[in-house]
């Protein structure tokens, strides 16, 4: 029996700047679109088995298991992104995929996710990565730590301590560190500064190949369709466009102090000074 769980949630992105939108949906078309894990995802698996690696020798003195799983809400082929993490060492992971899950905002993919976190025993820890490069809100994290009643600890750069009762985290703010001590079950997100991700092992590489992940939908999670995908979105695109750029440019002439001259009196024209 397994008596701690670390879960890692991921999320598959576009490989790639040229995207295309669904026109009525106001959604990115992830179909036959080169995908990847998600950059900042990457760091919060690398934690997530460090962590593994950390604790499994002493849980083992008092006969205890700790276990690492993926957790991603996507198409079906994000199982093959599940692969690549399990290649990189996390014990197991589970796919969240039905087409009832299409076009969720933050919202509705935190609540889709926490039902299913639910679905696990005696998980401890939840980590993400700070955002992710197509929404870029950062807003899931929170929003899960939110539906699932737990503390949350955003831009962690360092876990300072860890047992199975309480963690205390460092994390980096745009002008100084702070320093928590949080009771668990928590979630956090990580960025770049709080490690170095490994490549996968062949050993990892073997597992993965021959890894069975489970697909769960919204029946297993028992989720109505109003709760989820975009009926369940407070927040909806309604309309995207590529912003037009204007240029002109005008050359001047003269004695250097007449541009100077020049200069200063377009820039007040503008009122820029």
């Amino acid at each position: 029996m397994v008596d701690i769980k670390i879960i890692v949630c991921i999320k598959q992105v576009p490989g790639t700047t040229e995207i295309k939108i669904n026109p009525e949906t106001n959604t990115l078309v992830r179909e036959g679109i080169e995908t990847v894990i998600n950059p900042f995802d990457t760091y919060a698996i690398e934690e997530g088995v460090r962590l593994k690696e950390k604790l499994a020798p002493l849980l083992s003195q008092t006969g205890e298991e700790i276990e690492t799983i993926a957790l991603t809400m996507g198409p079906p082929q994000s199982g093959e992104m599940l692969k690549e993490a399990i290649a990189l060492g996390i014990d197991k992971a589970v796919l969240l995929s039905d087409r009832a899950f299409a076009g969720a905002d933050t919202w509705a993919t935190a609540l889709t996710l926490a039902e299913a976190i639910k679905k696990f025993d005696d998980w401890k820890l939840i980590i993400l990565g700070k955002q992710t490069l197509d929404g870029d809100t950062g807003q899931v994290g929170p929003e899960l730590a939110q539906k699932l009643n737990i503390p949350f600890i955003g831009y962690a750069s360092s876990i300072l301590d860890i047992n199975k009762n309480r963690m205390t985290i460092k994390r980096l703010m745009e002008d100084r560190y702070e320093t928590f001590e949080i009771r668990l079950p928590a979630a956090i997100s990580v960025g770049k500064d709080i490690n170095i991700p490994r490549v996968p092992s062949l050993r990892g590489k073997l597992k993965a190949k021959n890894e069975a992940i489970p697909v769960w939908d919204k029946n297993y999670l028992n989720l109505d369709q109003s709760q989820i995908g975009l009926e369940g979105s407070y927040t909806q695109v309604i309309k995207i466009s590529m912003p037009e750029h204007h240029y002109e440019v005008k050359m001047l002439e003269g004695s250097p102090d007449h541009q100077v001259d020049e200069l200063y009196g377009k820039l007040k024209e503008l009122n820029i000074v």
